[in-house]
This record gives structure tokens, C-alpha cells and sequence, in this order.
């Protein structure tokens, strides 16, 4: 394959990673739409996918479950949070590291009104809470390999992985505070606060 046939062909895969990309969030908003108007067990996977014009079957090309369409950007947002993890700057402390990451992409997670809708549905519904928790395993799993291989890290697995469970731990007190106050507490300052209290 010429240099020009392999330009040709990766361009085409990032325009159907994006398309694919783009038909997750269309699927993700409609169904979110469905839950907060019947309920999210009373709502089944063909109604989600009649409503995006599509069939059952296509749907679960793009999600594995009724439970993952609520998820479906956190596998991204962990390769992304990972990546961010090791181009901090040398020198770092670890937990300051985690601080700055974690909290800016909980500015960008909770920048609208849907992420309280989101977070409502998920505290509300028994399957949902337990599929989160598998996702955010995954992902202070991921985020924990990160940290434990910055160059200056001075830290073993163990450590990383220590660390990464009590910033997990900072986000959920805070998820919960903001969530009490109906979306009117300042996140920022929550999760300073939280990071604050757990800081070793």
C-alpha cells in the first residue's frame, strides 16, 4: 500500500470512528430522553433504537446494553483522563496530579443540566448504580497504570492504586453533595474541598 493509499485509508477510519462517535451521543441523548419520560426499567431497547431510526440489532453495534448507553463515554473519557495523567509535569506530586486532572474533567462532565439527569437516573436505579461501578473500576484501574508510569512517580502499583481509589472517593462525596443540592452547589469547590480532606 502506497503512502498516499495508507493517508486515504486512515482518513476514512477517523471519519467512521467519528460517525460512530456520533451515532453513540444520538443514541445516548435519546435514551436519556426515553428514561426521564417512562422510566428507565419500563423503557426497552427497541424503543430506543425505533426512536433513532434503527433496528435492535444495529443498536447493539454500538452498545452493549440498555445499562452502557448511560456509560458511553467513559471508556473514551479513561483513555483520555490516562493520557492526561502522564503529561502532567515532572515534579508533580501524585495526588496533586490527580487533583488538577480529575477536577477539570469534572468541570467538563457536569457543565450542563443533563449530567444532573444523568446522575439523578443513576442514583434511582439498582442496575445502573452497579454498572457505574464496574465502569469506574475499569477506569481507576487504568487511570492507577497511568500514574504508577510518569517517570518521577516514585510510585509502585500499590500506591497508584491507593491513591486513585481515594480520588475515586473524593468524586463520589462529591457527586452525592452536588447532586443533594439539586445542581446548585458549586462542583469545583467540592471536589477541592473533598480532595482537601483526603489529601495524604
Amino acid at each position: 500500500m502506497g503512502s498516499g493509499e495508507s493517508a486515504e485509508h486512515a482518513e476514512t477510519g477517523g471519519l467512521r470512528a467519528r460517525a460512530r462517535r456520533a451515532m453513540r451521543a444520538e443514541l445516548a441523548s435519546l435514551a436519556l430522553e426515553l428514561f426521564a419520560e417512562r422510566g428507565f426499567d419500563e423503557t426497552t431497547v427497541e424503543d430506543i433504537a425505533h426512536a433513532a431510526g434503527l433496528s435492535k440489532r444495529s443498536f447493539f453495534r454500538y452498545f452493549p446494553s440498555k445499562e452502557d448507553v448511560v456509560f458511553g463515554a467513559v471508556e473514551s473519557m479513561a483513555d483520555e483522563v490516562a493520557d492526561e495523567v502522564r503529561r502532567r509535569p515532572d515534579g508533580e506530586e501524585p495526588w496533586d496530579c490527580l487533583h488538577h486532572v480529575l477536577r477539570a474533567w469534572q468541570e467538563r462532565i457536569h457543565a450542563s443540566g443533563r449530567q444532573l439527569a444523568e446522575l439523578a437516573l443513576i442514583d434511582a436505579t439498582p442496575s445502573l448504580r452497579a454498572r457505574l461501578h464496574q465502569k469506574r473500576d475499569a477506569m481507576r484501574a487504568q487511570v492507577a497504570e497511568a500514574l504508577a508510569e510518569r517517570r518521577d512517580a516514585k510510585l509502585d502499583m500499590f500506591g497508584a492504586d491507593l491513591l486513585t481509589a481515594a480520588a475515586t472517593a473524593a468524586l463520589d462525596a462529591a457527586d452525592r453533595e452536588w447532586l443533594r443540592s439539586g445542581g446548585t452547589a458549586d462542583r469545583g469547590a467540592l471536589v477541592d474541598r473533598a480532595f482537601a480532606t483526603l489529601r495524604p
